[in-house]
């Protein structure tokens, strides 16, 4: 006979590798979205340029 606590931890097993294909492939997007928008966010010249992303760093530091 199978024990309550046995099937606990295979159901347990069994979470933890589903999160951890979720989590593969959620990594795997944000590799592939990511290098676009670096290309972007890349200003021609020198000095300081306030990007898109800059922008959106500031509105999400204010109070």
């Amino acid at each position: 006979m199978k024990d309550r606590k046995d099937d606990q931890k295979v159901s347990a097993r069994r979470d933890f590798l589903k999160l951890s294909a979720l989590g593969v492939a959620a990594a795997g997007t944000a590799a592939a979205i990511r290098p676009t928008a670096v290309e972007a966010a890349e200003p021609s010249g020198t000095g300081y340029r306030e990007t898109a992303h800059i922008r959106t760093y500031y509105e999400t530091t204010r109070f």
